[in-house]
Protein backbone atom coordinates (compact mmCIF):
# COMPACT_ATOMS: atom_id res chain seq x y z
CA UNK A 1 0.00 0.00 0.00
CA UNK A 2 1.45 3.51 -0.86
CA UNK A 3 0.08 6.40 1.32
CA UNK A 4 0.32 10.05 0.41
CA UNK A 5 -0.45 12.94 2.34
CA UNK A 6 -0.95 16.62 2.07
CA UNK A 7 0.30 19.21 4.19
CA UNK A 8 -0.15 22.91 5.20
CA UNK A 9 2.96 24.21 6.91
CA UNK A 10 3.72 21.23 9.49
CA UNK A 11 -0.07 20.28 9.58
CA UNK A 12 -1.75 17.03 7.70
CA UNK A 13 -4.87 18.48 6.28
CA UNK A 14 -5.47 15.43 4.30
CA UNK A 15 -4.67 11.71 3.42
CA UNK A 16 -5.17 9.02 0.72
CA UNK A 17 -3.69 5.53 0.04
CA UNK A 18 -3.81 3.18 -2.93
CA UNK A 19 -3.50 -1.03 -2.93
CA UNK A 20 -3.16 -3.06 -5.49
CA UNK A 21 -6.21 -5.36 -5.82
CA UNK A 22 -4.38 -7.97 -8.85
CA UNK A 23 -1.92 -6.69 -11.34
CA UNK A 24 -4.23 -4.18 -13.40
CA UNK A 25 -6.75 -2.88 -10.44
CA UNK A 26 -6.49 -1.10 -7.36
CA UNK A 27 -8.19 0.44 -4.16
CA UNK A 28 -8.53 3.98 -3.27
CA UNK A 29 -7.90 3.73 0.57
CA UNK A 30 -8.42 5.44 3.51
CA UNK A 31 -9.10 8.86 1.28
CA UNK A 32 -9.63 12.27 4.09
CA UNK A 33 -9.51 15.91 4.92
CA UNK A 34 -9.66 17.56 7.78
CA UNK A 35 -12.85 19.95 7.92
CA UNK A 36 -10.89 22.84 7.58
CA UNK A 37 -8.99 22.19 4.42
CA UNK A 38 -12.71 20.53 2.51
CA UNK A 39 -13.60 22.97 -0.34
CA UNK A 40 -10.42 24.33 -1.02
CA UNK A 41 -8.95 21.46 -3.93
CA UNK A 42 -6.91 19.34 -1.19
CA UNK A 43 -9.20 16.00 -1.65
CA UNK A 44 -8.94 16.88 -5.47
CA UNK A 45 -4.64 16.93 -5.50
CA UNK A 46 -4.31 14.07 -3.68
CA UNK A 47 -7.19 12.42 -5.91
CA UNK A 48 -5.48 13.03 -8.26
CA UNK A 49 -2.11 12.30 -7.31
CA UNK A 50 -3.27 8.71 -6.52
CA UNK A 51 -4.68 8.07 -9.86
CA UNK A 52 -1.55 9.76 -11.62
CA UNK A 53 0.29 6.79 -9.63
CA UNK A 54 -2.40 4.29 -10.58
CA UNK A 55 -1.90 4.85 -14.31
CA UNK A 56 2.28 4.97 -13.97
CA UNK A 57 1.63 1.65 -12.14
CA UNK A 58 -0.74 0.15 -15.30
CA UNK A 59 -3.60 0.12 -13.09
CA UNK A 60 -6.74 -0.51 -15.57
CA UNK A 61 -9.11 0.25 -12.51
CA UNK A 62 -9.43 1.98 -9.23
CA UNK A 63 -12.34 0.99 -7.15
CA UNK A 64 -13.35 2.39 -3.79
CA UNK A 65 -15.73 1.93 -0.60
CA UNK A 66 -17.16 4.79 1.07
CA UNK A 67 -20.23 5.49 3.48
CA UNK A 68 -23.91 6.21 2.99
CA UNK A 69 -24.30 8.85 5.04
CA UNK A 70 -25.01 12.86 4.32
CA UNK A 71 -21.65 13.02 5.91
CA UNK A 72 -19.84 11.06 2.73
CA UNK A 73 -22.28 13.25 -0.20
CA UNK A 74 -19.08 15.81 -0.64
CA UNK A 75 -17.22 12.93 -1.28
CA UNK A 76 -19.36 11.22 -3.69
CA UNK A 77 -19.64 14.80 -5.18
CA UNK A 78 -15.82 14.63 -5.63
CA UNK A 79 -15.60 10.78 -7.06
CA UNK A 80 -18.42 11.24 -9.48
CA UNK A 81 -16.74 14.76 -10.60
CA UNK A 82 -13.75 12.29 -12.09
CA UNK A 83 -15.21 9.99 -13.57
CA UNK A 84 -15.93 7.11 -10.64
CA UNK A 85 -19.69 5.15 -11.43
CA UNK A 86 -21.51 3.38 -8.77
CA UNK A 87 -20.46 -0.34 -8.81
CA UNK A 88 -21.33 -3.83 -6.96
CA UNK A 89 -19.23 -4.61 -4.01
CA UNK A 90 -15.43 -5.63 -5.01
CA UNK A 91 -12.56 -7.47 -3.47
CA UNK A 92 -13.84 -9.06 -0.24
CA UNK A 93 -16.40 -6.71 0.31
CA UNK A 94 -20.04 -7.61 0.49
CA UNK A 95 -23.38 -5.43 0.12
CA UNK A 96 -23.92 -3.87 3.36
CA UNK A 97 -26.38 -0.90 3.55
CA UNK A 98 -23.98 1.52 5.31
CA UNK A 99 -21.63 1.07 2.06
CA UNK A 100 -21.55 2.92 -1.35
CA UNK A 101 -18.86 1.51 -3.83
CA UNK A 102 -17.59 3.21 -7.16
CA UNK A 103 -15.07 2.41 -9.51
CA UNK A 104 -12.99 4.34 -12.62
CA UNK A 105 -12.28 2.95 -15.43
CA UNK A 106 -8.60 4.43 -15.84
CA UNK A 107 -8.93 4.21 -20.10
CA UNK A 108 -12.24 6.58 -19.97
CA UNK A 109 -11.00 9.03 -16.85
CA UNK A 110 -9.93 12.54 -17.57
CA UNK A 111 -8.68 12.81 -13.83
CA UNK A 112 -4.86 13.56 -14.69
CA UNK A 113 -2.41 16.96 -13.51
CA UNK A 114 0.05 17.97 -11.26
CA UNK A 115 -0.59 17.79 -7.76
CA UNK A 116 2.12 19.75 -5.44
CA UNK A 117 0.11 19.37 -2.57
CA UNK A 118 0.44 16.03 -2.14
CA UNK A 119 3.18 14.08 -1.28
CA UNK A 120 4.51 10.39 -0.48
CA UNK A 121 6.63 10.13 2.39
Amino acid sequence: MTFWTASEGDAVVGCAALRELAPDEAELKSMRTVPSARGRGVGTALLRQVLDEARARGYRRVSLETGTHAFFTPAHQLYAAHGFLPCAPFGTYVEDPHSRFFTLDLGDASAAGNTSNASSP
